[in-house]
């Protein structure tokens, strides 16, 4: 059994509570805590400051806030870390994930992590923009404004701490995601005007470096401006504040302020002008000085990949449709699709896929196998459209034909969890046989070191009982209980399983490890009565 992820350590329970300062920056990273640097060094470390937002992300799923899709997540994470590669601290820790929320905005908190509401996505129109927005949050995190802002609102800290407890008390009730939202709204409210002045000045060194890292990493430098400037329209074509979007109450606007991003984009585009252009390469050059590759004759062949794409699939359009669904009522939506057809310039391939996409989610698979037929005959080869064809065919009820198409995607590209993961829920679907459900097993093992989505050790822990390993699923839906935000049920089933008698030495010692590893931190909670939805307490709180 591979080892789950790293869990908090125990020096960090007792700050708990003041992570839910980062719900705050769910809706506005005005409120924000400490990073790595400046004098709040001294209050967290990095290891700190990544278990911080561990933790808040963990949070964020027991309120079922996060979009947890393997195909997303490694599509914002790539677009992420081709940022992160050009910023002023490329080493440091970063991680991106999608929050369900159509409020259009973005936040940045401690630890690198980096979350980008469903509707920003939705509403950007070039990967460009949607690749601003980050590279903006990513300079909020490279400039320490995180530690800036917490040693600038140390007064408020207990007001939104009392603000969290109301949350999480709400997030345990059956309209989670509504109450614990409007709570937390009406308590950043409060403290908002206060950090306005000082929000103002991290906004726009955020933009300047965030342009720079837009530009270093090969995307429209001028996109941000131009993303901000057609939010600014918006408000101002709304009446007394109503329709302004979230993101720009968080991150005020100002003409100054798009008028220096315009500049310093221009700028940063008439030195990429001067630069040669072309290939530079010198085949005899780069033999002398590089170590001989055997399967590369001339190198140069290596830069026409970038260019390779007349008829390429624009990847980002078909993500920002896969949010919209995902994240929306799959059977609205097909209504929403459908109407929309005809109307010119909607018809595209993006917005067939997403077609497709509700078309399955919402029980019709028959008909988006064939919206996906006349798409794959153009793209053969497309990832996205193939996954799209393989969960088509296993709603429509050919399990076998599904099978087929995710064991050829699997032998092309091995342990990609976009992949194995949909691929070990297929195989484990109604009754499927012991080496069905091994193989679905061994597909997940290998991401379990290193991933936090709970939805791989659930999957995992499903094929494991089927496969008739029972311990093996017990130590599984304990972690996946842990990483949705449960680490009170996440306990006791680990001390259950501990009760076994068929437990080998290896397994026995891996539990008791995991239960002094969980037992501070739900003895932490419980002391500071924190109502989450799985502490037995909760009722008498």
């Amino acid at each position: 059994m591979a080892m789950a992820p790293r869990r908090p350590v125990p020096r960090l329970l007792a700050t708990l509570i003041a992570t839910g300062l980062c719900f705050g920056a769910g809706a506005q990273d005005n409120v924000r805590l400490p990073d790595l640097g400046s004098s709040a060094n001294a209050l967290i470390s990095g290891q700190e400051a990544r278990d911080y937002g561990g933790a808040m992300l963990r949070q964020m799923r027991a309120l079922d806030m996060v979009i947890d899709d393997p195909l997303l997540d490694d599509y914002i994470n790539h677009l992420g870390y081709r940022l992160v590669a050009a910023c002023d601290k490329p080493k440091d820790h970063f991680a991106f994930f999608i929050v369900k929320d159509p409020v259009i905005n973005a936040f940045a908190a401690p630890g690198g992590y980096i979350a980008v509401n469903s509707g920003l996505i939705q509403i950007t129109r070039s990967e460009s923009e949607l690749a601003g927005v980050i590279a903006h949050e990513i300079g909020h995190i490279t400039q320490n404004h995180l530690q800036r802002a917490f040693e600038a609102s140390k007064k408020d800290a207990p007001l939104m701490a009392l603000v969290l407890l109301g949350a999480i008390a709400a997030g345990a009730g059956a309209h989670a995601g509504d109450a614990a939202g409007a709570i937390l709204m009406g308590g950043q409210g409060a403290i908002m005007q206060k950090q306005i002045n000082f929000t103002r000045k991290d906004e726009t060194e955020a933009d300047r470096v965030g342009i720079q890292t837009l530009a270093k990493a090969g995307f429209d430098p001028n996109a941000m401006a131009g993303f901000f400037e057609r939010m600014s329209d918006t408000m101002r074509a709304g009446s007394g504040g109503e329709g302004v979007p979230e993101l720009l109450q968080d991150h005020p606007v100002t003409t100054t302020r798009i008028s220096d991003a315009k500049e310093r984009a221009g700028a940063l585009i008439a030195m990429q002008k001067e630069r040669p252009s072309g290939n530079t390469l010198d085949p005899q050059q780069w033999a002398r000085s590089t170590a001989p590759i055997a399967y590369v004759r001339d190198p140069t062949t290596l830069l026409s990949t970038a260019s390779r794409g007349a008829g390429a699939v624009d990847t980002y359009a078909l993500m920002r449709e896969r949010v919209r669904v995902l994240a929306g009522d799959a059977t609205q939506l097909t209504t929403y699709y459908a109407s929309n057809l005809s109307r010119p310039g909607f018809d595209t391939l993006a917005n067939r896929y997403g077609y497709a996409l509700a078309l399955t989610r919402s029980g019709s698979g028959d008909k988006a196998v064939a919206m996906l037929t006349p798409m794959l005959a153009s793209h053969p080869d497309n990832l996205v459209l193939r996954l799209a064809m393989a969960e088509a065919l296993l709603q429509k009820g050919d399990r076998a034909d599904a099978l087929s198409h995710y064991a050829r995607l699997n032998s092309e590209s091995p342990r990609n969890p976009s992949i194995t993961l949909p691929y070990a829920k297929a195989l484990i679907q109604g009754t499927p046989s012991s080496v069905q459900a091994e193989l679905a097993a061994n597909l997940l093992r290998p991401a379990l070191d290193t991933s936090e989505d709970p939805d791989i050790f659930l999957t995992y822990a499903r094929a494991s009982e089927k496969a008739g390993h029972q311990a093996r699923a017990g130590e599984a839906y304990a972690d996946a209980s842990y990483l949705a935000g449960r680490p009170f049920d996440a306990l006791e089933q680990l001390k259950r399983l501990l009760k076994r008698d068929d437990l080998d030495y290896y397994a026995r010692a891996r539990i008791q490890a995991r239960i002094a590893e969980l037992t501070p931190l739900v003895l932490e909670l419980r002391k500071r009565k924190i109502p989450t939805e799985d502490n037995p307490d909760r009722g008498a709180q």
